[in-house]
């Protein structure tokens, strides 16, 4: 018996799934001005629902979501936006996008946003697992999910493992591709996301809400055989798409772009981000959302560096779900410390949309209560009298440049903190702990400490009374105030 020939998707039908069961219904009418693509070009269906995109090597087809619809899920729990270009086995008609009317679709809602879950075995798979999704699961008030990149560290086999970990939190899941997402012997960048695409979706591709659009975009350029084997930046499909797209937002909505590399990161091409800040200096409302570095950082682009828009390009660098890539001393429960070369644990970030552009983003500590947003360091004890040239220092987790932070002792006057850029004194403690153990403390050494960006320090006054000090650090993000405290102890000495 033959095999059936898979029909191409180049043109198909989007219509009204009005049960939600994604197959076509007899009843079921078709929807017109509804958006289809290639992730280069885009296609509007007509009255009868239908849409014809032209010849191209793309890979796949997806349905633009449009804003008060919702989709339904495949098998593996993934939204139903995409199909491979080439159709799928199994003959006849290519398979037509469901979409389900969501009238009541909320105007502000909260969107969880992780990075760089990167796990190299089933092992690390159950890490993530129990580290950030199991504390997640029936306790939080997102709508929308999204990985930002290296989703698995070079084994896309682990995919199903992962993609059975995020659906378990119930909201729709969107993927980004990073550097290690790309197949492993591939020959060319056209290549290198196959089994990404097999798996995990586009590429490239739009997701629309009330008062969001979430554009997700490849922004690694493998170059196989080559140094460095990948650079950050955008193809000349990816530019066509955003061209076309863009100008069709309505100006009231926030437009959030989720890349892997960051466009400050060295290896992005100083020409692509020109043109992309060029495409995105129209908006009224843009943000970008990266991963990558293993670190936590906010970029507020200005024209010092490039950037014309009307106010500050906003780019939160979201810190890794896999932290300093699993590694560090293992605790009670098994998992390891992780804590990132910037002194950030390992965690996840929320995105607070609301309507008009309006928004806010946080970030929340594996395991962690929501508050715990300040980590300190400062020394135990002090000689009574000497030079105060020992500091306490506050690693403010969402902490930038020009954020006010402030430290008093013994509910003394308020003072403001310094921000350094110097590694964490925390994380140097595990660095050097590391080195003079004589047996390994854990799988792999937490990572050598890396100046960060979001660090603050004050000299500790020594002329206080001999005797135990409390310290209290505080500063306010997104309108709400935050602490934390320590101790330290003054003591006589004599020479």
């Amino acid at each position: 018996m033959p095999f059936a020939t898979a029909a191409s998707c180049t043109d198909g039908v989007v219509f009204a799934d009005a049960n939600g069961n994604g197959v076509r219904d007899a009843d079921e009418k078709p929807l017109a001005g509804i958006r289809v693509s290639d992730g280069e070009h885009i296609a509007v269906t007509d009255r009868d629902g239908r849409y014809r995109l032209p010849d191209s090597a793309q890979p796949t087809v997806f349905v633009i979501k449009p804003a008060r619809y919702r989709v339904a899920a495949r098998a593996d729990g993934l939204p139903d936006i995409w199909r491979p270009r080439a159709g799928e086995a199994g003959g006849g008609q290519c398979r037509p996008f469901a979409l389900v009317p969501q009238a009541d679709a909320p105007d502000s809602f909260q969107a969880l946003v992780m990075a760089d879950s990167q796990t190299a075995s089933p092992l690390d798979v159950s890490y993530f697992e129990r580290d950030i999704v199991a504390p997640l699961r029936g306790r939080h008030g997102a709508r929308l999910g999204m990985t930002l990149g290296d989703i698995t560290n070079d084994d896309p086999s682990l995919y199903p493992l992962l993609v059975k970990a995020v659906t378990s939190l119930g909201v729709p899941w969107l993927h980004v591709p990073g550097n290690h997402d790309m197949d492993v012997g591939a020959h060319s960048d056209a290549q290198s996301l196959d089994s990404f695409h097999r798996q995990l979706g586009p590429d490239t591709y739009a997701w629309e809400e009330p008062s969001m659009v979430f554009i997700g975009l490849d922004d690694v350029v493998a170059q196989p055989g080559q140094k460095p084997a990948y650079v950050g930046g955008l193809r000349e499909d990816q530019f066509a798409f955003l061209e076309r797209y863009l100008p069709t937002v309505p100006k009231d909505r926030l437009v959030v772009l989720g890349i892997h590399i960051p466009l400050f990161d060295h290896v992005f091409r100083a020409g692509d981000r020109a043109r992309l800040f060029a495409l995105l200096e129209k908006l009224p409302h843009p943000l970008v959302l990266s991963g990558h570095t293993h670190n936590q950082n906010q970029v507020f682009w200005s024209a010092a560096q490039g950037w014309k828009g009307a106010r500050p390009l906003h780019e939160y660098n979201v810190g890794a779900a896999c932290g300093a890539f699993w590694s560090g001393v293992k605790d009670a429960q098994g998992i390891p410390d992780t804590t990132m070369s910037d002194g950030t644990p390992n965690g996840y970030g929320l995105l607070n949309v609301r309507p008009q552009g309006s928004y806010s983003v946080e970030y929340r500590a594996a395991r962690a209560a929501e508050d715990e947003q300040i980590a300190l360091h400062a020394p135990k004890v002090l000689r009574h009298g000497a030079y105060p040239a020992w500091g306490v220092y506050a690693n403010v987790f969402m902490g930038h440049d020009g954020l006010p932070v402030e430290f008093r002792v013994d509910d003394g006057e308020w003072q403001p903190m310094k921000r350094v850029e110097q590694p964490d004194p925390r994380l140097l403690a595990e660095n050097v702990a590391d080195d003079q153990a004589a047996r390994l403390r854990g799988y792999d050494r937490s990572p050598e400490a890396t100046p960060s960006s979001h660090l603050w320090r004050a000299a500790l006054p020594t002329k206080l009374d001999v005797g135990e000090h409390a310290v209290e650090v505080r500063t306010t993000l997104n309108g709400r105030e935050y602490r934390s405290r320590t101790t330290y102890r003054l003591q006589d000495a004599q020479p």
